[in-house]
């Protein structure tokens, strides 16, 4: 992991300490006790996921989202679209088109409102890649990324724990020629076929491309009808973690959806904070530079 920090950080005052930020998901409903929560628990921001079923249908319902959300403020938002079955990259070229026109939908939502991150996925909800092109995902997530970018919406693309962004070398190649930015959930890292078999480590999702690595999802496995995993001591996630820090990524996803789990993550994470900074200065503004991509 060194030699991750050493190639992109060579030049970085290494005095800064290194401080990201602590986000949850929108886990409560209504938008006034989400932030409450966020706030009294000193979170700095909101991973906030859309549901198919509730996304604003007219202009009005778009109004009123934006307005909404903005009561968050000075919370930053960032967003993610875990739809299931919904693929860029069908092969059925009319459900392939039914994503792009929807994703595009939301991207211009999200400008609205004034965010610049959205979360995305290939093959989520599928048994197999059966039912995916592999060069219409790139195609089509290219001209979604360029279309963010019209937007001023980065574009990311998450790793999940089956399929094709579970392989670190399929999951660069989708990175590198669709210009996307990169949602490194290691829950999925450490649950996905590819590192339980030590083909590969969780490092090799990020060393071909760290520096775009824009978020991160925070848990410690995934479990098939178990869901997300919290770690029990700090040494569970410490590694990947220290991944993070190495690699200066700044919006850490404690990516529990109950609230006392939740909590208890945070427990572990504050710790490893403590410990890792503990013989660092403080820095003035105690953040590394976002993601510009």
């Amino acid at each position: 992991m060194e030699s991750i920090a050493e190639n992109i950080f060579a030049g970085r005052n290494s005095s800064k300490r290194f401080q990201p930020k602590l986000v949850l998901c929108n886990f409560i409903p209504e938008i006034d006790k989400l932030g409450e929560f966020a706030r009294l628990h000193g979170f700095s921001g909101i991973d906030y996921s859309f549901e198919m079923e509730n996304l604003p249908r007219t202009p009005a319902l778009e109004a009123e989202w934006v307005k909404e959300t903005a009561s968050l403020q000075p919370l930053e938002v960032r967003y993610h679209c875990p739809f299931e079955r919904v693929d860029l990259g069908h092969d059925d070229p009319e459900k392939a088109g039914e994503a792009e026109v929807l994703f595009r939908r939301i991207i211009r939502l999200i400008s609205k409102a004034g965010g610049r991150y959205v979360t995305i996925h290939i093959g989520l909800g599928h048994d197999s890649t059966e039912p995916l092109s592999w060069e219409t995902t790139i195609e089509k997530l290219r001209r979604l990324v360029n279309y963010g970018r019209t937007m001023r919406v980065t574009v990311c693309l998450e790793n999940l724990a089956w399929g094709w962004t579970s392989k670190p070398n399929l999951f660069e190649k989708l990175i590198r020629r669709s210009g996307a930015g990169v949602t490194l959930d290691i829950g999925h890292a450490h649950a996905c076929e590819s590192v339980q078999s030590r083909q590969y480590t969780v490092e090799d999702f990020v060393s071909p491309h760290a520096d775009k690595v824009c978020n991160a999802h925070i848990y410690h496995t995934e479990i098939p009808d178990i869901g997300h995993v919290i770690p029990d001591k700090r040494e569970d996630i410490e590694d990947r973690l220290s991944l993070l820090r190495d690699i200066g990524c700044n919006w850490w996803v404690i990516e529990i959806r109950q609230g006392e789990q939740l909590l208890q993550a945070r427990k572990i994470v504050d710790e490893y904070l403590k410990l890792s900074c503990a013989s660092e200065d403080p820095a003035p503004d105690g953040t590394y530079p976002e993601r510009k991509l």
